[in-house]
């Protein structure tokens, strides 16, 4: 027993601070904890549940613990069984203690995961079947594009599918987070409008003086009432298959908690003690669920920073944790207790002051926040460098040399390293720099993912196959590196569109960039000109260059094999993307660092895209799109990713980095402008009107003369409470750091004609750092008042840019030289040689040894011959060959003032390719350097490697990396057939159902309820979904007949279904021990096995010991382990079990 702080302190082994010690021993009554970054929270919950039992207040399974990811919901269960264990192991070495009020455990879970729990246990009471299963990503957004192209005609609301269907799930999102409903909904707007409309003058139809944007608000509302009919159709759908989302949970839980009182009886009655993570980031629904269910005096103890409350964008609202004591008063209705956590012992002093610095005007907006404060050990720590650079290319170079001083001069681990940016389109030029550097990278989130190169044209390729009107995507293609049509050929590539669909006499007098542009932006999909069919019939009177002509028919081409494969699962539409692009083939033969950095962002998005399924297995493009829209749309982050454990650099946005922490953190770009202003819903038809909020009282309100003035005081209000959200968000990043923050900006943007500069954030450092607490390492002045973005200057390049400018250049040379001698072996008429096989100085030559464009940097692809005849002898050369000898001609030809040369250019006899017989080629081979010796005999082996490639077809097999997380089965079925395992990482497929998996599940159970409460599982942890030998429910009657038969049963184990979490050769293993039983000389751990044949693995039982001796702090030797074969109650006891080194060395990849 516990009997004060001082046996708290002991018991756990933590010198907590006095604020800490007041919010753990805490009454028995409504609380709410600020807690500071850094301040230890998570400590504080866990040694509050230990002091509640140990005190005997409440037992272990009384306790309810909820909070945002399973990440979360599994470290704070994680902290709370560790601490229970060691008062646990205290009460088994008092005689006087009885054990069995022991058994049990709290249950921990995330919010979502304790509504759907609700649902199915208590949804029969509004009329709900508990048989509801939880929609997947891919179904959210397949039933989403499955309502837009419903029948109903859109009015008001025009744009793409996959765009639209982004915009119903925003909208319904919403709605179920405020607990309003579409009909709510319409009623409120059809209100606005007809206010809106009284302000119209009748005679011209215009809005009258002053209510111009109450007119155009009204408009958006007409949107708005659309889309609401859209949700209904999207929420018809669900319901029609038995479906709900994380939306319908929250709804559901806040009716039952609200409709049905005797839900809240239950649940009281089964949790003495609720604990709530993350409480500031609530949404309306879920506070109104805990409310209903947990209020009126309950003990209920809300943890939370309102400082950090960085998530309003996706339904959070930070009010719910000023408004607690009044939400949640104690049972005599007064305000309850607030207490505060403030000593940081995460980051160093110098860095804490900036952070007060930054947190001073939320301090006074927010009740309860206090100023953080170091430990005394790291008072003095913490230093931060700021540097102010020219351009913004500069500026990425700079941070990427900081980050390589950190690493190599600094000797801090890259894992320990994070850069940390708004917009993840700042990702790229980031991640190539680090690259290039040498340091490996890691890009954590999709939202950063999408913007990577080789994601983004995957992307455009899947927006130009799906739509046709996708003209953006489409241009980004054609003037890549792999098409490379020039501004000429695109201008009448915009034309030959309209022309299409519309009179050309009306555009006639129009610039040929403008018909592009206006291709480009469209909005009606009825009336936008498409350039994908431009491109299919670019018609013979348009005067294209005839390069052109042969890449839009290729491409074209292409489109079409590729439409006719869109209804597969999307992971295959894209390895089929990949192989007609040849993207995979260009990845394997750039340089290595290239080539590694290609290859892991590819896999990466592969992965995303591989888990992108619907509960039935089904995927579609048009789906998965919405979904990427999305994730691109709300670059904050729409996924729960997680940066991995490898020895990485971290490249994430901020939003992200909330809750986590590393030594050193880069933050660039805090230049011009802060973060983009949300979406009000006076501009956007998908969001709530701000008057139907659960927290309307505390957001920017519209006065309802709708006028001009109105209209600006709104926008005022608006910008003001996006500042509040720039300063949490500027606040979570400087307290991420343990000891090194880095920060930059710079004067020129990339494109921008403006000057940028410092913005506030880098401005407030760049005065820490002059006040001694950090360094000034580059600071540029201010540029003249006249002066120019030197990132625009004009500069005479080769259109269009490619990646490697000067490795392309050497392949031109090399192509030409190549395409030199091509001609004069065809000149000399060398008849009798092997025209498949012939060999020359320049390696094996024949039709399709070279790749298309891959000679030029591009990418190649399959087309037919084209044969030329000299003196009755055919020398084949492949038809791509002529479109990539003609690239330099065909692209730089659409420049002014570029020379247009190549090896496809005629002669200027006209006898043959340009560079045949010419002195520039001649010399080039003549003069040619050891170096450039070198190069050519590289290419000599690169033509082999890519020609033992082609004769390998699809045999080439590329291993698959280990993910890295694992289940303690997956861990033994890769050391049981590792290239089988590797198969199935590469390529999921889906398993056929398994009955006996569901009833060694049930015997699992059964087992467990025998000594204590069930806890909450994730699916993929179930216990006994390994087993394979439990034919029907007859054999598992049998089954727990048998083991009822057992010594087993008699004894009391100190734990059942013990989840666990251990780290071996770099990855996270992860799963549940059936059962541990103190012993005599220590513990063991068993695993019931139901199969009939005694061939368990014992590197399960390794593992599960070493996971249990690790959790318990005690050596490995001193906990022994068994395998109970429960049809013939025989346990079996291996010996000789291998310990971390053997483990580590047994799973290490290969």
């Amino acid at each position: 027993m516990i009997r004060d702080t001082e046996d708290l302190k002991a018991l756990l082994g933590v010198p907590y601070t006095e604020e800490q010690l007041d919010a753990i021993t805490a009454p028995l009554e409504p609380a709410v904890i600020v807690a500071g970054a850094g301040s230890g929270k998570t400590t504080v919950m866990a040694a509050r549940v230990v002091w509640l039992v140990g005190t005997g207040q409440v037992g272990p399974h009384q306790v309810l613990g909820l909070t945002f990811t399973n990440k979360a919901a599994a470290e704070l269960g994680e902290r709370v069984r560790k601490a229970l264990r060691k008062l646990e192991d205290e009460e088994l070495d008092d005689p006087d203690s009885d054990v069995e009020e022991s058994v049990g455990e709290p249950t921990v879970s995330t919010y979502h995961a304790y509504a759907d729990r609700l649902i199915k246990e208590h949804g029969l009471r509004l009329g709900l079947e508990p048989s509801a299963r939880l929609l997947a990503d891919a179904t959210r957004y397949q039933l989403a594009v499955t309502a837009v192209r419903g029948p109903k005609e859109l009015r008001y609301f025009k744009g793409k599918v996959a765009d639209l269907a982004d915009k119903v799930l925003a909208l319904d999102g919403e709605l179920s987070e405020h607990l309003v409903s579409p009909a709510e909904l319409r009623e409120h707007e059809e209100a606005f409008i007809g206010q809106a409309e009284s302000f119209r003058d009748p005679r011209n139809g215009k809005a009258k003086r002053g209510y111009t944007d109450f007119l155009k608000a009204a408009e958006i509302a007409k949107q708005r009432i659309e889309l609401s009919e859209l949700v209904e159709r999207y929420r018809d759908l669900k319901l029609r298959r038995d479906l709900i989302d994380f939306g319908d949970q929250m709804v559901l839980g806040a009716r039952l908690a609200e409709e049905r009182p005797e839900v809240g009886v239950i649940e009281r009655e089964k949790y003495k003690v609720v604990l709530l993570d993350e409480y500031q980031d609530t949404s309306v629904a879920q506070r109104r669920m805990l409310v209903g269910l947990f209020g009126g005096g309950h003990p209920v103890t809300a943890v939370g920073d309102p400082c950090q409350s960085i998530y309003g964008w996706r339904g959070a609202s930070v009010a719910n944790l000023d408004d607690f004591p009044e939400h949640f008063a104690r049972a005599d209705g007064s305000r309850s207790r607030g207490y505060a956590l403030s000593e940081n012992r995460r980051s160093g002093g110098h860095l804490l002051e900036f952070a007060n610095v930054v947190s001073e005007p939320l301090r006074q907006k927010h009740t309860g926040v206090r100023q953080l404060r170091p430990s005394e050990e790291k008072a003095d720590k913490g230093w931060t460098r700021v540097g102010l650079l020219e351009t913004a290319e500069d500026e990425v170079k700079w941070v990427a040399r900081m980050v390589a001083d950190a690493h190599y001069r600094g000797g801090i681990a890259l894992r320990e390293i994070a850069v940390l940016v708004r917009k993840g389109n700042q990702i790229p030029p980031l991640y190539e720099e680090m690259h290039a550097q040498g340091l490996p990278v890691e890009v954590v989130g999709l939202s950063g993912l999408v913007h990577l190169p080789e994601v983004a044209d995957l992307i455009a390729m899947l927006d130009v196959l799906d739509e046709p009107i996708a003209n953006a995507s489409l241009v980004r293609l054609l003037t890549g590196p792999r098409w490379r049509i020039g501004p000429r050929d695109l201008a009448l590539l915009g034309m030959r569109a309209r022309e299409l669909v519309r009179d050309p006499a009306e555009y006639a007098d129009r610039a040929g960039r403008d018909r592009l542009a206006e291709a480009v932006a469209g909005s009606d999909p009825t009336e936008v000109v498409s350039l994908s069919d431009a491109m299919a019939d670019p018609g013979t009177d348009l005067p294209f260059s005839e390069e052109a002509r042969i890449r839009f028919a290729r491409f074209a081409s292409e489109i079409r094999i590729l439409r006719r494969r869109l209804s597969e699962p999307v992971l295959d539409v894209l390895h089929r993307v990949i192989s007609v692009t040849g993207l995979d083939v260009e990845v394997a033969a750039s340089p290595k660092l290239v080539a590694q950095r290609s290859a892991e962002t590819l896999a990466a998005f592969l992965g995303r895209a591989a888990d992108f399924q619907d509960l039935e297995g089904d995927q579609s493009v048009t789906a998965f799109r919405a979904y990427l829209k999305a994730a691109e749309r709300h670059e904050r982050g729409i996924d729960a990713s997680l940066p991995s454990q490898g020895d990485s650099v971290k490249l994430l946005t901020m939003h992200k980095s909330k809750g986590l922490e590393w030594d050193a953190v880069f933050v660039p770009h805090l230049a011009g402008a802060g973060q983009k202003p949300r979406e009000s819903w006076v501009g956007s038809g998908s969001v709530l009107p701000y008057p139907l909020r659960g927290d309307a009282e505390h957001l920017p309100r519209l006065d309802d003369a709708g006028n001009t003035a109105a209209f600006k005081s709104f926008k005022e209000q608006a910008k003001e409470y996006e500042s509040w959200e720039d300063l949490r968000l500027e606040y979570v990043t400087v307290t991420r750091p343990r000891y090194d923050l880095v920060a930059s900006g710079h004067w020129w943007g990339p494109t921008q004609k403006r000057r940028r500069g410092p913005d506030t954030w880098l401005a407030g450092l760049h005065e820490h750092c002059r006040d001694g607490h950090g360094e000034v390492v580059v600071w540029t002045g201010e540029p003249e008042a006249d002066a120019v973005n030197p990132s625009l200057g004009a500069v005479e390049a080769r259109w269009p840019v490619l990646p490697d400018a000067e490795a392309a250049e050497r392949r031109r040379v090399g192509a030409e030289m190549v395409m030199a001698a091509l001609w004069r072996r065809q000149a000399a008429g060398l008849a009798g040689r092997d025209q498949s096989g012939a060999r020359d100085d320049f390696g094996e030559l024949g039709p399709g040894s070279v790749e298309g464009d891959s000679a030029l940097g591009g990418r190649g692809g399959d087309a037919a011959t084209n044969s030329v005849t000299t003196n009755s002898v055919t020398t084949a050369v492949p038809q791509q060959h002529a479109a990539a000898a003609a690239d330099s001609a065909a692209s730089v030809a659409d420049v002014p003032g570029q020379r247009a040369s190549g090896p496809g250019a005629a002669a200027p006899d006209g006898t043959g390719p340009s560079g045949a017989g010419r002195p520039g080629v001649e010399a080039h081979e003549a003069a040619a350097s050891a170096e450039d010796r070198a190069a050519i005999a590289s290419w000599d082996r690169d033509l082999e490697a890519l020609l033992e490639e082609l004769r390998r077809g699809s045999s080439v097999q590329r291993q698959a990396p280990l993910p890295p997380s694992m289940s303690a089965s997956q861990l033994l079925r890769y050391r049981t057939d590792p290239a089988r395992f590797r198969r199935e990482l590469a390529r999921p497929m889906p398993q056929p159902p398994a009955p006996s998996a569901r009833l060694g599940t049930k015997f699992h159970a059964w087992i467990e309820s025998l000594f204590g409460q069930q806890a909450l599982f994730e699916y993929e942890d179930l216990p006994g979904a390994a087993d394979e030998d439990i034919a029907d429910e007859v054999d598992l009657k049998e089954l727990q007949d048998a083991f009822l038969r057992t010594p087993w049963a008699d004894s009391v184990p100190a734990a059942v279904e013990q989840p666990f979490q251990v780290v071996l050769a770099g990855r996270v293993v992860r799963g549940r021990i059936d059962a541990v039983y103190k012993t005599s000389d220590g513990w063991e751990v068993v695993d019931w096995k139901t199969s009939r044949s005694h061939d368990a693995d014992p590197v399960q039982l390794a593992v599960y010991r070493l996971a249990w001796a690790e959790m318990r702090g005690v050596a490995v030797e001193s906990v022994s382990a068994a395998f109970v074969y429960v049809r013939d109650g025989q346990t079996v006891r291996p010996g000789g079990l291998p310990g971390r080194d053997e483990l580590e060395e047994l799973f290490a990849e290969g």
